[in-house]
């Protein structure tokens, strides 16, 4: 029996991919935002591609907002690209 492979959404591209493939963003219930290279981290989830393209792109259509439920101060989105650089170049 094959094993079935959990797919989770991009909220830049809107692509469909691994968990694997994918970084995922979390919301803390004390309304902080970071990236959760684990996976696991307890909180509200997004999932956006490993590039930062994508995480332009969930800043410009809205889509990790939306995800998250809650508006991100600028500062907070330039904190996410820079992380997200360090990530990339891992």
């Amino acid at each position: 029996m094959n094993k079935k492979i959990p797919l989770r959404l991009c909220v830049g591209c809107g692509e469909m991919k691994t968990k694997k493939e994918m970084m995922r963003v979390i919301k803390t219930p004390e309304n902080e935002v970071f990236l959760d290279a684990t996976g696991k981290k307890n909180g509200r989830g997004a999932y956006i591609c490993k590039n930062v393209e994508c995480l332009k792109k969930a800043f410009a259509n809205r889509g990790l907002e939306r995800s998250l439920k809650m508006g991100i101060p600028k500062e907070m989105m330039e904190n996410l690209s820079k992380e997200m650089k360090i990530f990339v170049e891992k």
